[in-house]
């Protein structure tokens, strides 16, 4: 049996960019983070991207603040913060 591989990518909708709705960001604390990764493995938007320094960065137009991050983070790197 062939296995497929799906990998999504945000991208701009019809509506624009989704994280214009966003209640809730979440701030990443690099100096409390230990490049786990878990954010980024869990993050259903794929927002979270890895920098050549191995630190996390968020991209905000397109994400949710759906929390999923902050809550995953066993390091509790991730503040889930109000949108101002």
């Amino acid at each position: 049996m062939k296995k497929i591989t799906v990998i999504s990518e945000p991208a701009e909708g019809v509506a624009g960019k989704t994280g214009s709705w966003r209640l809730k960001r979440p701030v990443i604390d690099n100096a409390r983070c230990i490049r786990c990764l878990i954010c980024w493995i869990y993050c259903p938007d794929d927002t979270i991207s890895i920098k050549e320094d191995g630190s996390v960065s968020v991209d905000y137009d397109y994400c949710k603040g759906c929390g999923i991050c902050a809550q995953e983070c066993p390091v509790k790197a991730i503040t889930m913060m109000e949108e101002e």
